[in-house]
């Protein structure tokens, strides 16, 4: 009876290490650790849009704001995906009462013209379809 979960769990032991085993010139991933993400990744752009939408939501602003850049992209397996995001935002020439912000250019006037650093760390359970705004702060850039 105990010959079978002995086998179990050195199989359990054999697959996480062979899947936590580093990459050649990377070091170890440790499970439920932060890593690095790429800016590019659709996990990550999902993160950023929905995070910037949360952000023109709250704010008092009559116009939206977009990304400028994500800065910084790190996630972290649990039971879902944190992400953790540096992006610099700036103010666009979109009123909140316009629909399409994707091509809204940035204001370059003076007056007008406003960027931010933000952190945002957002939870998101896919397989549920669910995802959170957890942190929020920004400072001007």
């Amino acid at each position: 009876m105990a010959r079978p979960a002995l086998l179990l769990a050195a199989t359990l032991v054999a697959v996480l290490s062979l899947s936590l085993a580093a990459e050649p010139g990377k070091p170890p991933r440790l499970l439920g650790g932060l890593e690095e993400a790429d800016a590019l990744d659709a996990g990550v752009r999902r993160a950023v849009d929905f995070a910037l939408s949360e952000y023109n939501k709250a704010s008092n602003d009559r116009f939206h704001s977009r990304a400028r850049q994500v800065l910084r992209a790190r996630k972290q397996l649990v039971a879902g995906v944190n992400y953790f995001l540096d992006v610099e935002i700036g103010r666009t020439t979109c009123t909140k009462s316009q629909p399409n912000l994707t091509d809204c250019p940035f204001h370059e006037e003076p007056h007008l013209k406003r960027n931010a650093i933000c952190s945002f760390q957002i939870y998101t359970v896919p397989w549920e379809n669910r995802i959170s705004l957890t942190k929020s702060s920004c400072r001007d850039a």
